[in-house]
């Protein structure tokens, strides 16, 4: 076999086992969601105490995923990756965009987030098959052998890199981690004991305290922990704030579909997960296509262009998502949502990758996707809140008396990601700012 065929398979494998690495993340999330209403009868809870469910998961991956990022940049990606979701998720992106050419980077990440979608499109259908089927505890052993066969092959076969040899940043660590907690906690506690209550208040003014101190921090360490220069880039910036809001609204649209086609429309678990296929199942191919595209037009015309379907499609769901309108026209509006979100989510990670040197991208990747854990908790707070304010989970009347409220809030996040995203600079390809930077090795 000559050097370049050998060149050409090992980045499949880099792909594949990469992309694997998402898979197990995204199944993990999305796996949930159709099993939430059975969890919800079987365990006598509300729905401020059923977001527990999503928002432990996301308090242990949001808090970790930035010390993670600076985990692998010191003792290797390849190595640190098998030890959880926070580390797996920006390492085998900062992997993944390390092993190919910036010219490249929106089509491989647009496949990477398409085999991916095929996670988010089975997610619903698997985890509603299996709660319908045998009982919904066993959603959580679904990655175990899928974990274990990618171990395996990616400690054989993924290439090993490098950021900044650095030493760790304990201070930084300690106070990033306590404010990503504290902030994650007062959101998720919100609903249930109450926005002006003590404990809200208390851990929210300690979280936002512990933030500030580590931002302060970061400027004066002399290796930091998140290096405030990166977001002296007006294209690093607004990427995470996008990545934030477009989360947002996502994260607590699903959760709130899957609440209505349950309990107001009595659909079974697969019948609701079938019926979200349009909405979660469309990254699987549109995403690859969006990211070949905005190599060639841009980033920024797909990623507005797909938010602004996303906030399109959620203003027809929360305009016509009564009990008494047809499950095809919501099915269709879902459809345009999930178009749109297929459009932007190759293109917005890609845009905050770009923006920095070779060897910020694992820092740059675990911001990333620390905002996106983040606005999926405040998503998740912020629809569960006016969903309560409006309504219950008592019966089908009540359910969609808070769904299209709820909905309208997840509408309101969209437009604003769109926005966001017009802020963004790169109008035709985004290559990085420090392009002459010194490569950095990767070791077979």
């Amino acid at each position: 076999m000559t050097d370049e065929p050998q060149a050409r398979e090992h980045l499949s494998w880099v792909l594949g086992l990469t992309s694997t690495a998402y898979f197990m993340v995204v199944l993990d999330s999305v796996v949930v969601i159709t099993a939430l209403p059975r969890m919800q009868r079987d365990l006598h809870v509300s729905l401020t105490s059923l977001q527990w469910t999503l928002n432990a998961y996301g308090i242990a991956f949001a808090a970790g995923i930035i010390t993670a990022a600076a985990l692998g940049d010191r003792f290797g990606r390849r190595r640190v990756q098998g030890l959880g979701a926070a580390v797996v998720l920006p390492l085998s992106l900062t992997i993944l965009t390390a092993a190919y050419p910036p010219e490249k980077r929106g089509m491989i990440v647009g496949v990477y987030g398409g085999l991916a979608g095929l996670a988010v499109a089975l997610g619903p259908i698997v985890g509603g098959a299996i709660t319908e089927g045998i009982d919904w505890h066993w959603i959580f052993w679904i990655n175990v052998p899928i974990g274990l066969a990618a171990l395996g092959l990616g400690m054989r076969l993924l290439p090993e890199s490098y950021g900044a040899a650095e030493r760790l940043d304990l201070v930084g660590v300690i106070l990033c981690t306590a404010g990503v907690v504290a902030v994650v906690w007062a959101l998720s506690r919100a609903n249930e004991v109450g926005w002006a209550s003590i404990e809200v208040v208390g851990t929210l003014t300690a979280g936002c305290l512990s933030l500030l101190g580590f931002a302060g921090w970061e400027r004066s360490v002399r290796q930091p922990l998140v290096p405030p220069s990166l977001f002296g880039s007006r294209d690093f910036s607004f990427g995470n704030l996008t990545t934030f809001l477009m989360s947002a609204a996502i994260f607590a649209a699903g959760l709130l579909v899957t609440e209505e086609f349950q309990l107001a429309r009595h659909y079974s678990p697969v019948g609701a997960g079938t019926r979200l296929l349009p909405f979660f199942g469309t990254p699987m191919i549109v995403s690859p296509i969006a990211g070949a595209l905005s190599d060639r037009v841009g980033r920024r015309p797909i990623m507005v262009t797909g938010l602004s379907f996303l906030t399109g499609g959620f203003v027809w769901v929360a305009w016509r998502g009564t009990a008494g309108s047809s499950w095809v026209e919501l099915v269709l509006a879902l459809l345009v949502a999930g178009v749109g979100i297929s459009m932007a989510l190759p293109t917005v990670p890609t845009v905050v990758i770009s923006a920095v040197a070779r060897h910020e991208m694992g820092k740059a990747s675990g911001i990333n996707y620390m905002a996106q854990r983040l606005g999926a908790v405040f998503g998740v707070a912020v629809a569960t809140a006016v969903f309560s304010a409006y309504g219950q989970l008592a019966g089908p009347a009540a359910v969609s008396a808070g769904f299209r409220p709820a909905l309208w809030a997840c509408t309101g996040l969209a437009a604003l990601s769109a926005l966001s995203a017009l802020a963004i600079t790169s109008a035709r390809r985004n290559e990085p700012v420090n392009a002459d930077a010194a490569e950095l090795p990767i070791a077979a």
